[in-house]
């Protein structure tokens, strides 16, 4: 029965329950100049956090690096190469149950 309720919650409520120890910087460094000429925005739609936002009127990518789940789909996907990445400090990012 509880596997049934845990198949039917959304994304965004998994997520909710994800618990994080915010760094004051980010892990996330993005290269404006590569990222205003992207026409694939790749990072806005491979996150699984939503961590990439694209503000419209600049064609500027908005990173909320404290959502971050250290996958690394983002690096990985961008055609451009503008993503450094790298894991939050010690201590910071995603907490894991055990630790």
């Amino acid at each position: 029965m509880q596997e049934n309720i845990e198949n039917e919650k959304s994304i965004q409520d998994k997520l909710a329950t994800i618990k994080y120890n915010c760094d004051s910087e980010t892990h996330l460094i993005l290269n404006q100049e590569k990222c205003v000429n992207c026409k694939e925005k790749t990072c806005t739609f491979i996150c699984p956090a939503n961590v990439y936002s694209s503000d419209g009127a600049s064609g500027k990518i908005v990173v909320q690096y404290e959502n971050c789940l250290e996958c690394g789909a983002c690096r990985i996907s961008c055609p451009n190469g503008a993503i450094e990445w790298h894991y939050p400090k010690a201590g910071h990012g995603v907490v894991l149950k055990h630790s």
